[in-house]
């Protein structure tokens, strides 16, 4: 963890943004997915935890750089759990 770490402390202000506001879409991706697969709870925490990402990104990427790491393995392991039930994705979500 303390290399995981040391990477976040190397990116500048604007990269750490990026990344967490590449992570909160990821999320989001995930959680449409979810509920059009008919999980609408994890579509449901997905949601919330992309837009709790998105709206504090800038202070998750300006702040304690531990911190901002954790909640980028949180939302890592809330994709990779996604992509453990479903290691297919959708190719398309119309809806017929």
């Amino acid at each position: 963890m303390e290399e995981k770490t040391n990477i976040i402390k190397d990116l500048s202000i604007e990269e750490r943004e990026e990344v967490f506001v590449d992570i909160a879409r990821t999320l989001e991706d995930t959680a449409r997915e979810a509920l059009v697969e008919g999980n609408s709870h994890f579509a449901a925490v997905s949601t919330n935890m992309a837009e709790a990402i998105r709206i504090n990104a800038d202070e998750l990427a300006r702040d304690d750089p531990e911190n901002a790491e954790l909640v980028l393995q949180q939302a890592t392991a809330m994709i990779l759990q996604f992509e453990a039930v479903h290691p297919y994705r959708m190719v398309s979500m119309a809806v017929h």
